[in-house]
């Protein structure tokens, strides 16, 4: 979740929308500023109960958000004068609605170095979690509680988009405060290099998504999906959710992007460090005619696309969203595979030559496919999704060959696609997986899952 911090370069005003056309242009960046960054969210859970972490109280989420400043050095970031945020060289630990605690990495060249700021930041956890009592899953959502029991965190930010979007999805709350995921950043050239990695992420982010899909369970049992985080997101709001097919269009571009999102109504206008409700009017409702006396600028724009929720977004980077939060070695491996696809020119091209021919319904059909049987779904051609999906990862490890950024004892990246490729051989995504086991040797035991996806 975003951190809401202004940027004084952004406070100008917007006329129309050139001025949000020339803000994605001013993201362009040269082959060798090109970075990656790596965000995951983690659901938390009292280890002794298994009950939800409230916010307040000595061994709540702020109390623990005070200790990790305290342990490591980071700048707290309050709202009314609550700690929301900390951040520390580019990274920071942000509060989701539900009590989530999102790693945004900072934006790092190789995965080298994504990965092992990760698994730094999980050993900060652990350390700083286990006096509290608190465990953390990787899980795509919480497996136990309904979302009435989920704890509410102190944001105005949050409130609001509770008060808006049950109007518009019947599972919206469930997204807020029960889900979990991780994403990947990637930088672009210019607007034909943002058009044709869009498109290529587009393409084949069912696919990903099936091989990451990891939240079967659901109130103690098994939810009939291997991923019931991408099955929320589809009934949140389509307004701003979701697959978006003017991608494809000939003429799409930073133009077509901004117009969809200057259709789009706003959550919140922020000004003097309060939320103010902008009642439904839309991006370009707030250009045309103010609100409540305030006039739109780049930064309220900016803010705006923090709002916007589709697979793949573009802000003054390309963010890909589809993947449920997982084990650490597969989420190490996401923003690997990712930058395979999308840094190498011949491997972007190919993964969108191999979801290029599907029609948006058919696309759709498939994500929802994916939701429910993950790498057991079937592309609308009648093609199995698990050679697919394997298709994809050698594309992937191709591209991060020839990208050839080494580690101290590797010649490449490729080493990370490990364990996807273990996931692809088991034939199954990690939610399948939790589930079979749930069903059998568990015994449907909420310890034995515990053990199995605590970080």
């Amino acid at each position: 979740m975003s951190l809401d911090r202004g940027d004084e370069r952004l406070d100008v005003p917007v006329a129309g929308l050139d001025d949000l056309v020339a803000y994605f242009r001013a993201g362009e960046k040269p082959r060798d500023a090109w970075r990656v960054g790596t965000e995951h969210e983690k659901i938390g859970l009292y280890e002794s109960d298994l009950a939800p972490v409230p916010y307040a109280g000595p061994r709540g989420i702020g109390a623990l958000l005070e200790r990790l400043a305290e342990v490591d050095g980071q700048e707290r970031i309050r709202e009314s004068g609550n700690v929301i945020a900390l951040s520390k060289d580019g990274a920071s630990i942000t509060l989701e609605p539900g009590g989530q605690l999102e790693l945004s990495g900072a934006p790092l060249r190789s995965i080298f170095e994504t990965c092992n700021e990760f698994n730094t930041h999980l050993a900060l956890m652990r350390e700083v979690s286990a006096p509290f009592g608190i465990v953390w899953l990787a899980l795509g959502s919480e497996p136990f509680h309904a979302v009435e029991d989920a704890p509410r965190m102190p944001r105005e930010r949050h409130d609001l988009m509770r008060s808006y979007l049950p109007s518009k999805g019947s599972l919206a709350l469930e997204m807020m405060h029960q889900t979990g995921t991780v994403q990947a950043n990637f930088d672009y050239a210019d607007e034909a290099d943002m058009v044709q990695k869009l498109r290529a992420a587009y393409a084949v982010t069912p696919l990903v998504s099936a091989i990451y899909a990891n939240s079967s369970l659901s109130l103690g049992k098994p939810n009939g999906f291997a991923s019931r985080r991408l099955h929320i997101w589809q009934h949140t709001d389509p307004d701003r959710c979701g697959l978006l097919p003017f991608v494809f269009d000939d003429d799409f571009g930073y133009a077509a992007y901004a117009r969809w999102a200057w259709d789009v109504p706003m959550f919140f206008v922020l000004r003097e460090g309060h939320y103010r409700d902008p009642g439904g009017m839309t991006f370009g409702q707030f250009v045309e005619q103010g609100c409540q006396g305030e006039r739109a600028t780049l930064q309220d724009f900016d803010r705006h696309l923090t709002t916007l929720f589709p697979e793949v977004r573009l802000k003054r980077f390309i963010e890909v969203r589809g993947a449920d939060a997982v084990p650490p070695r597969l989420t190490c491996s996401l923003p690997a595979l990712w930058k395979g696809l999308l840094y190498d020119a011949e491997a972007c091209a190919a993964a969108l030559a191999l979801g290029l021919e599907w029609s948006a319904p058919e696309r759709q059909a498939l994500l929802e496919d994916v939701a429910r049987r993950g790498l057991a779904a079937e592309a609308p051609d009648g093609r199995a999704v698990l050679p697919l999906a394997r298709e994809v990862v050698a594309l992937a490890d191709a591209g991060l060959r020839r990208i050839g950024d080494a580690g101290s004892e590797s010649p490449d990246e490729s080493g990370f696609l490990d364990p996807v490729r273990e996931q692809l051989d088991r034939g199954a995504s990690p939610g399948q997986v939790i589930r079979e086991h749930w069903e059998g040797d568990w015994g449907r035991s909420p310890r034995r899952l515990i053990e199995y996806a605590r970080y």
